[in-house]
């Protein structure tokens, strides 16, 4: 028998509270946007104003120029830019060794590198301050790369999405003389890609946003990134408006949409790939 499907009034009901998280998801940023169109007066008026009279765009230009912006946002895409690409690559790898290779003590691995996501992520930057200095990496964009090129989140995503590639395709491999990345390569890397989109979204955003490690590494104002220059903005060292204010988050929250919106398809089988397996 068919499952029995939910009456009208149920399924009005649903949607009407999906609809109404959403609204309260998307109205604080609808509030940013528009803030930051807004005059000086309009912001601080009391009286409730939702669109501004007439849009001020200059408020972008002020943001972008008072604390050279553009400075910043290219330091933040260098750095979520190349620990995007290099911790999928690594994640991906030890994902497909914990899931297709048999290897002494693996499964005791497995677990000494979840546990790390237990400890809180303080700890992980004592550690990480520690290992940058020993290398030279303080106050330089290799730091604020280096300690994310692998964690346990990553790796046990991909290691979940890997584990859903049969057996059979990988011994068929094995049998035409295939090495272990070439299998990875030309067999895994296409099976698993919407989980690496998805892994990829995932880093390119916690990258881009990161605030408290690069506050603890960088102290020269040539490697600051967006988060922090926004940072100063927001504490009026700059500038005392707060529709520029809004702006610069603006400018820092408009590369984050544009990524998810050209992967959201990849995400979503991504997120849907990885959560099919134990």
């Amino acid at each position: 028998m068919s499952a029995r499907r939910p009456s009208l009034p149920l399924r009005l009901g649903v949607h009407a509270a999906v609809y109404l998280a959403a609204a309260t998801m998307v109205f604080p940023f609808l509030w940013m946007v528009l803030t930051s169109l807004k005059t000086d007066a309009e912001a601080l008026s009391p009286e409730f104003s939702l669109l501004p009279e007439s849009p001020r765009w200059s408020n972008y230009a002020e943001a972008w120029t008072s604390v050279e912006l553009g400075r910043f946002c290219v330091n933040s895409f260098l750095v979520a830019s190349v620990t995007t690409l290099l911790a999928g690559a690594h994640n991906t790898l030890a994902g497909y060794a914990f899931a297709k290779l048999r290897f002494g003590g693996r499964r005791m691995l497995f677990l000494l590198t979840l546990a790390t996501m237990m400890l809180p992520i303080q700890v992980f930057f004592v550690f990480a301050y520690l290992i940058a200095d020993w290398a030279g990496y303080v106050d330089s964009l290799q730091g604020l790369i280096v300690p994310f090129l692998a964690s346990a989140f990553g790796i046990y995503y991909m290691r979940q999405a890997v584990a859903g590639v049969p057996d059979s395709l990988l011994e068929a491999g094995r049998l035409d003389g295939m090495s272990e990345l070439e299998m990875l390569w030309r067999i895994v890397r296409p099976t698993v890609w919407p989980a690496i989109a998805a892994l990829g979204i995932f880093t390119f955003v916690a990258s881009w946003n990161s605030f408290f490690w690069p506050l603890i590494l960088i102290d020269s104002r040539d490697h600051k990134t967006m988060p922090l220059a926004i940072a100063e903005l927001s504490a009026g060292i700059y500038v005392h408006s707060w529709p520029v204010r809004m702006a610069a988050a603006t400018i820092l929250t408009a590369p984050l949409v544009l990524v998810f919106l050209a992967f959201q398809r990849a995400f979503v089988r991504g997120v849907a790939l990885t959560g099919l397996k134990e």
